[in-house]
């Protein structure tokens, strides 16, 4: 992107990238934290994850602060519209997979000290080893404006949808099978629908990224509705 003549603008969009790049390290980590906790059972890491998303709040704040002034003082067009104008709606999604890796935490809080089969955990691991590689390709897509690259995570969206229409039915089989399950299974099926949930952020950051190089919007986005009793059943994970 080329330099401006007042070189306070361009120090402008540097600070709203920078705050991004912040935002996107943190959210990065929150998610791994919270579904290595899980595995583990770690309260310790879990409570780390909820205090972080503090950060998050306090950066998306001043992102979009940041941003409703640029547009006030530059009154930015075209490319650089875009971009301040993605750097709010990128900041939203950071945010939002901030809340959903703190409430997996929370609920690994609430598991700790419940006794059940490692198998049934590594299922919520496996769909959080998806999400957290689109996160991860999603964010570097951002920093290097690769259209390409934010296209291929758009277009893996309905991985993350299998996996928790299949995991959903896994649950529901151990809840039928012992009623002593439910409780635990409960709190793993919302962990489950919260990375469900992350994996749809990290595909509204691909589009957005679209849209920052091209003024254009995606439609029409993949997604696996194989069990939509398992959407509406989970919707309140959050």
């Amino acid at each position: 992107m080329g330099e401006h003549i007042v070189s306070s603008y361009d120090a402008d969009l540097d600070d709203l990238r920078r705050k991004i790049s912040e935002m996107g390290g943190v959210a990065e980590k929150m998610l791994v934290d919270a579904s290595t906790a899980l595995v583990r059972r770690d309260s310790n890491l879990a409570q780390a994850v909820i205090v972080a998303d503090k950060r998050l709040d306090v950066l998306q704040r001043e992102i979009e602060e940041g941003a409703v002034l640029l547009i006030a003082r530059r009154q930015p067009l075209a490319i650089d519209l875009r971009e301040t104008i993605s750097a709010i709606r990128v900041s939203g999604d950071l945010e939002r997979i901030g809340d959903l890796a703190k409430n997996i935490a929370k609920r690994v809080v609430a598991i700790s000290d419940q006794q059940i089969g490692h198998k049934i955990v590594l299922g919520v691991q496996s769909m959080a080893d998806l999400a957290e590689e689109q996160l991860k390709d999603v964010l570097d897509a951002y920093a290097s404006r690769d259209v390409k690259s934010a296209h291929d995570v758009w277009e893996r969206d309905g991985a993350i949808d299998a996996l928790y229409n299949s995991l959903f039915r896994e649950l529901l089989t151990y809840m039928m099978e012992d009623p002593r399950n439910i409780s635990f299974c409960t709190h793993l099926l919302f962990c489950a629908k919260n990375v469900e949930r992350i994996g749809d952020h990290t595909t509204n950051i691909a589009e957005t990224i679209h849209y920052l190089a091209t003024g254009e919007t995606l439609t029409d986005r993949p997604k696996d509705d194989a069990s939509n009793y398992a959407n509406i059943t989970a919707g309140a994970a959050a």
